[in-house]
């Protein structure tokens, strides 16, 4: 993939076949949830969304598939669920090889670092990417970094641009409400490695 502010390469297990999910200037997008695991074999169960054109060239759920776009971001105003919603907006559809899950972004650190330890011990710093599109939206991105690089991180300051790969993953949490404990998935960036910024 040649480096631009936002680059995504999946490669997985359609998880099920893609439903409509919304009309934009005229076209039609649809969603459907990729699987991709990682060496561990732990599973990342991934929202993909696409055009009517790319749908098309769909093949029936279950089939394996490549996929090259950005991952995305919009707020769910529904009252349900994660405010933050990410997805990877699938702008090319490639044949499949073994599962992968390779994420570029460039962007301005948006908010504070907030470093905390694991229950287990293990150094954990959140951060919060602003990823700019070409056509003057911007996506919120929720990143991880862990260890020597979480203790890195937590030094920063906001505003300050930040390169990185890592990937796209998935991880299910209870949330405890009034009403009791609901089980909860969340997205986000884990990084593999921080690069030079530019300039």
């Amino acid at each position: 993939m040649a480096w631009q502010n936002n680059t995504a390469a999946l490669c997985g297990r359609m998880d099920a076949p893609a439903a409509f999910s919304h009309r934009s200037r005229g076209v039609d997008y649809y969603i459907f949830p990729l699987v991709t695991r990682r060496l561990s074999g732990t599973a990342d169960r991934l929202n993909v969304i696409l055009g009517e054109d790319e749908a098309r060239t769909l093949p029936e759920g279950g089939q394996r598939l490549g996929i090259e776009g950005e991952v995305r971001s919009f707020n769910n105003r529904g009252g349900e669920g994660n405010r933050l919603q990410l997805y990877v907006f699938a702008q090319n559809l490639v044949p499949a090889g073994d599962d992968c899950n390779t994420v570029l972004l460039s962007g301005i650190l948006c908010r504070p670092p907030v470093w905390r330890r694991t229950p287990m011990g293990r150094e954990i710093c959140d951060l919060m990417l602003a990823v700019p599109r070409r056509y003057g939206r911007t996506d919120y991105l929720p990143c991880i970094a862990w260890g020597r690089t979480a203790r890195d991180a937590a030094a920063w300051e906001q505003g300050r641009p930040v390169r990185l790969t890592g990937r796209f993953q998935s991880r299910n949490y209870i949330k405890v409400t009034e009403t009791g404990s609901v089980q909860r998935t969340a997205f986000e960036i884990s990084v593999t490695e921080f690069l030079p910024t530019e300039g």
